[in-house]
């Protein structure tokens, strides 16, 4: 089962491919920390940490970071911020003091709350992280809470409560009805239930939004041996072989274990 969790940086950073994104603050780096007031200081400086971050420059996301908790030590997003390069890094209780500091200083704040329950599932206290998920939710300001639903929902699926799991997976595609992890997630556990064309359904829907993974080709594939579609079900295969060949997914197929 597909429990990959999603995570929503506060400051709606698009990944780029070398340095800040276009639309990220033309500064100079060296000596903006010595001009302008100390929060917009540290909003700059974050919104800098946040480009490197999606990069994968943790080093330089690190540094900005430091400067933008040196001109606003109260600055929250700079601190859930933190909490975020800390768990790419795995440094765990860093990642969570940065996160309890973070909400500390805004405790309602919807992408803090979200990011913090995705870090309590990885760390395997997915029954904790579901409050925050809520909280996420409940607040009006948030923009997007169909992320916070899908996730509660992949990390209900890691206490193996599918029940629970698809009434967040239906909630978030009520909101978002091309949210591509709850597509497939709610899919799988369709196929489980017997409801082998809605389960077609959604698995169609993910593999156009996205490109097919091993497993939607994998479910897909095992949706159609179901129905008796040998062509399709065929086609998924090679696909699976093709793209996927040390996958699982494929030494399933190998091995002729379906379910």
């Amino acid at each position: 089962m597909r429990t990959t969790l999603i995570i929503t940086t506060l400051l709606g950073l698009a990944a780029c491919a070398g340095g800040p994104p276009p639309d990220a603050p033309k500064v100079d780096t060296g000596t903006i920390s010595d001009v302008g007031e100390p929060r917009n200081r540290a909003r700059i400086h974050t919104d800098l940490a946040g480009a490197y971050y999606q990069r994968g420059n943790m080093a330089i996301a690190l540094e900005e970071l430091r400067i933008a908790t040196a001109a606003d030590s109260s600055y929250a997003p700079a601190h859930s911020l933190y909490g975020l390069v800390y768990m790419e890094l795995r440094e765990e209780k860093l990642a969570e003091q940065s996160f309890e500091r973070a909400l500390n200083l805004s405790p309602n704040d919807g992408d803090i709350n979200h990011n913090y329950g995705v870090f309590l599932c990885q760390t395997k206290r997915e029954p904790d992280s579901i409050k925050y998920f809520n909280t996420a939710i409940r607040n009006p300001l948030y923009a997007t809470p169909w992320r916070s639903y899908s996730a509660a929902g992949m990390c209900t699926l890691r206490t193996g409560n599918p029940k629970d799991a698809e009434q967040y997976f239906e909630r978030a595609l009520r909101l978002q009805p091309d949210d591509a992890d709850s597509l497939l997630n709610l899919g799988q556990i369709r196929y489980k239930q017997g409801k082998i064309d809605e389960a077609r359904r959604l698995v169609s829907r993910y593999n156009k939004l996205v490109e097919p993974s091993a497993e939607s080709l994998w479910l897909a594939l095992r949706i159609e041996r179901k129905s008796g579609e040998r062509v399709a079900e065929q086609s998924y295969a090679n696909q699976l072989r093709r793209r996927f060949p040390s996958s699982t997914e494929y030494q399933s197929l190998q091995r002729g274990k379906f379910d």
